[in-house]
């Protein structure tokens, strides 16, 4: 049988998933007997440390581009990575840069900025021709189909000369595969299926065909299917047919979240999955802001979410001029190799002998120098940038302490999913480009709603919505 889970921000679908298959354990399905399939690696692993058994018995909790690697008997070296695309880049003279440099969560969307790439990338997760892909107009109109055909040639070509496969390859050969070559599998279960491809569908497809007699369980939330622009089929996920259970009741969100969180898909207009849920007992706040000055950032948690990466560049330096310690995916916000040098050179201040490594780590910013232990390390680390020097040195008089983690993290929408904090900032700046899209079809303005959904529900207590610079680019929430 088929089972549906509509699992709304906060409710436990993952939860709900993970007691199923404990409950399989149970009743003696023996481990290597259930597949359970994931969105990213780090929600594989997760899945994995909660349940009643070591990894290595657990050969099937694992992402859907793992299970083609393994069946397949791939080695690593034998992968697509961001550095050959931007490889192939260079040799044709276009500049192609990546977000996750070694895409280490196995996400099958494309996350580089090439928008030629993009398409390709696309059409292969949507199992159609570039042509097809083109033709949809979804593209800047200024792109070229001879130049996406061009480039289309050759990135077959790269990967036939260095044999690589894409993650899309792996996929579709993995489909190729005959029954026998399937495991046999008595429960099967597939978190965050809003967001699985046409092409994912098909090797779903072809798991439930060679196990036609398995439990089925597929888990996700319509309203929070956000990558509809790199080919993620939600229509697919909303009719499949299946005995179907809506989670009704947030451990998450306060009720001053949830009723801003109905603004977003109350304008939903094509097809969506109607459910009612509930918040927990927590009434919270939410309001708009102008600027950061209208909240005290030097206590509590706090999440600040984009929906763009220039406007996160741009909050990033606003949190530097503010002294604000922060992270972002890509680590602290601070320099950590001067952070530890001036804490090593604080250390020799008062007596203390260091070692070989870290008077090294010292001398990369002072030369070598005799050091003075009446001076203070931002004086006499000449070597080191003056900026990050005073960031690091004011955030230090400020209170901040850089050895703990941030109390702040930064982050784009869609980077986000998943997450959540206790307060959240929500820049409502959506930027030209996004406009543009909206206007376009009511399924991008659909998508684009499911996106501030998102970064509303992240918030826990209480959400904060820092409005747009310009009041005609920024989102109506």
């Amino acid at each position: 049988m088929i089972h549906k889970i509509f699992g709304p921000p906060g409710t436990g679908k993952t939860y709900k998933l993970i007691s199923r298959a404990k409950a399989y354990v149970r009743i003696g399905t023996p481990l290597h007997k259930i597949g359970y399939f994931a969105f990213t690696r780090k929600a594989a692993a997760e899945a994995r440390t909660r349940m009643p058994a070591d990894d290595n018995k657990l050969p099937y909790f694992q992402t859907l581009h793992s299970f083609a690697y393994h069946r397949i008997g791939l080695k690593e070296e034998d992968i697509m990575q961001p550095y050959h695309y931007e490889e192939l880049g260079k040799e044709l003279g276009i500049k192609v840069k990546f977000m996750d440099k070694y895409n280490k969560e196995e996400i099958h969307y494309l996350t580089c900025d090439n928008p030629y790439f993009q398409i390709i990338q696309r059409a292969a997760n949507r199992n159609t021709t570039v042509d097809e892909e083109f033709d949809l107009n979804e593209h800047d109109t200024r792109l070229q189909r001879n130049t996406l055909k061009d480039i289309e040639r050759n990135l077959k070509n790269y990967k036939t000369k260095k044999r690589l496969l894409d993650f899309n390859d792996m996929i579709k050969k993995v489909i190729s595969l005959d029954a026998e070559e399937f495991p046999s599998l008595d429960a099967i279960f597939i978190d965050e299926a809003q967001d699985l491809s046409p092409l994912q569908w098909m090797l779903y497809d072809k798991l439930k065909a060679y196990n036609p007699k398995t439990d089925i369980y597929l888990a996700g939330d319509d309203d929070q299917a956000i990558f509809g622009w790199a080919g993620a089929d939600v229509r697919r996920f909303i009719t499949e047919p299946a005995k179907e259970k809506i989670l009704k009741y947030s451990k998450r969100i306060s009720r001053a979240v949830q009723e801003e969180s109905q603004i977003p898909i109350g304008q939903i207009v094509g097809l969506r999955k109607e459910k009612q849920y509930y918040p927990r007992n927590y009434q919270g706040e939410s309001f708009h802001i102008n600027n950061l000055d209208q909240i005290d950032l030097t206590k509590g948690k706090w999440l600040i979410l984009t929906r763009t990466i220039s406007r996160l560049m741009r909050m990033q330096d606003e949190l530097k001029s503010r002294h604000l310690y922060f992270a972002t995916k890509k680590g602290k916000s601070y320099r950590v190799a001067l952070y530890k040098a001036a804490t090593y050179y604080a250390d020799w201040q008062i007596g203390k002998i260091l070692e070989e490594k870290e008077i090294n780590a010292v001398r990369d910013f002072t030369g070598i120098t005799t050091w003075n232990v009446k001076k203070e390390w931002y004086t006499v680390f000449t070597q080191a940038d003056e900026e990050e020097k005073n960031y690091i040195s004011r955030m230090l008089e400020g209170g901040e302490k850089l050895s703990e983690e941030p109390r702040i993290w930064l982050s784009t929408i869609h980077s986000i999913k998943g997450g959540e904090e206790d307060n959240v900032i929500l820049c409502l700046d959506m930027g030209d480009k996004i406009l543009k899209a909206i206007k376009k079809s009511t399924d991008k303005a659909d998508e684009e709603h499911k996106v501030w959904y998102v970064g509303t529900t992240r918030a826990r207590n209480n959400l904060y919505k820092l409005k747009a610079k310009i009041k005609r680019k920024g989102y109506k929430l």
